[in-house]
């Protein structure tokens, strides 16, 4: 293959030399993209630039990560945590904390930067609802995670099932709130309704990347779709009489080629929505399968992004390297909650732990001795991640 061009265009050379920026989707260009554009499933190497060494976890395993997998287990429930391949599992995990993956472990969208299968799902489990509730309530947790794989194939695409779990995990823990990371519904107020009037306490719809690269890596999902189910959650919930406040939030990837321009864009749309909560996390390729990483965006470009959106007026911005949309939620919202304007201003979630990073904050108001509910989303596991050796 030396010196022939990469068929799969200039975003896709292996060469970590004349990285240039891809040129703008054009119909011509997207014709070709009709196939799938990560490396075949038969290399058994991932695609794109080695990983610096700010991409480092330390994967543990302790008696809290076991008593976890145990409870989990024996509800036969799912996290998102193992079916994305997150990074931080190990370190969520072993405080206690995981996002629960609802209604099953096979999605009905073909993302082509997740590792989730893909396919035709199972039925629901009425039952599900209630199990989820009770691991929340075993370990006592004062903030809970909740998301799905998209259920595109149920009438009301899962909107009821979120909102029987929440109302499940308020009856045996009135005192834990949830966050609800969700698909986006196809923007039918009338299911988002349905969330929104549930005890639920933050609504996040990640938007994952800039406009122009959604074909390539979010086919059968739509931008502007994603935008509108922002604003009507929002909406929809100050109409609602005795509705507490709801806080909205939304996530994004780096590294995909996209520009500086396109991101400070997307934060401007997701303000012009009222979004609360912004996260930005640098994507990672999990399998050979999924597209390949652009370029890997250093820990300083992730600060200097959190102040630009800061600026525009989110009440908190997460970003880091290893930041996911769910990752120490809890923090952001504490920092809403207690007037903290940047939760990124912490040790240990602006570098979102790396090197030197200060040991998780507590979470205000937590039980003594139990760890926070929280979890991380989207790609990768520990095993791909150059592990850093167990001191």
């Amino acid at each position: 293959m030396d010196g022939q061009p990469d068929p799969r265009g200039a975003e896709f050379t292996h060469s970590s030399r004349d990285r240039r920026p891809p040129a703008e989707e054009t119909p011509r260009a997207d014709a070709r993209r009709q196939t799938p554009l990560p490396v075949p499933p038969t290399s058994p190497r991932r695609g794109g630039p080695p990983h610096p060494s700010w991409i480092k976890v330390r994967f543990r395993e302790n008696e809290r990560y076991r008593f976890l997998r145990e409870r989990l287990r024996r509800h036969s429930l799912h996290t998102v945590c193992e079916e994305a391949d997150c990074p931080n599992m190990g370190e969520c995990w072993g405080h206690g904390t995981a996002t629960f993956l609802l209604m099953g472990e096979i999605c009905t969208r073909t993302c082509r930067f997740c590792s989730v299968l893909k396919g035709r799902p199972p039925p629901l489990d009425p039952l599900e609802p209630e199990k989820v509730a009770a691991v929340v309530q075993d370990l006592q947790l004062d903030y809970a995670v909740l998301t799905s794989v998209d259920r595109d194939d149920l009438p009301d695409e899962g909107a009821g099932h979120f909102a029987r779990t929440i109302e499940a995990i308020r009856r045996l823990s009135p005192r834990c709130r949830v966050e609800a990371l969700v698909p986006d519904f196809h923007a039918r107020p009338e299911l988002i309704e349905r969330l929104v009037r549930s005890p639920l306490v933050v609504f996040a719809h990640n938007v994952e990347t800039v406009p122009r690269l959604y074909r390539r890596v979010r086919p059968g999902s739509d931008y502007r779709r994603s935008l509108e189910t922002l604003r009507l959650a929002r909406g929809i919930s100050g109409e609602i009489p005795g509705r507490g406040s709801l806080l909205t939030k939304s996530s994004l990837m780096v590294g995909l080629g996209e520009s500086r321009q396109e991101l400070l864009g997307v934060f401007g749309d997701l303000r012009e929505q009222r979004v609360d909560i912004l996260t930005l996390g640098q994507y990672l390729q999990p399998t050979a399968r999924q597209v390949e990483v652009f370029r890997h965006v250093p820990p300083d470009e992730f600060e200097d992004l959190r102040r630009e959106a800061l600026a525009l007026g989110f009440s908190q911005v997460v970003a880091g390297p290893l930041v996911r949309s769910s990752y120490h939620a809890w923090e952001a919202v504490d920092g809403i909650e207690g007037g903290d304007a940047g939760a990124g201003d912490r040790p240990g979630v602006r570098g979102a732990r790396g090197p030197g990073a200060a040991p998780p904050a507590a979470a205000r108001g937590q039980r003594a001795g139990q760890p926070p509910g929280c979890g991380p989303a989207p790609p990768v596991h520990p095993r791909d991640l150059n592990l850093a050796d167990e001191a």
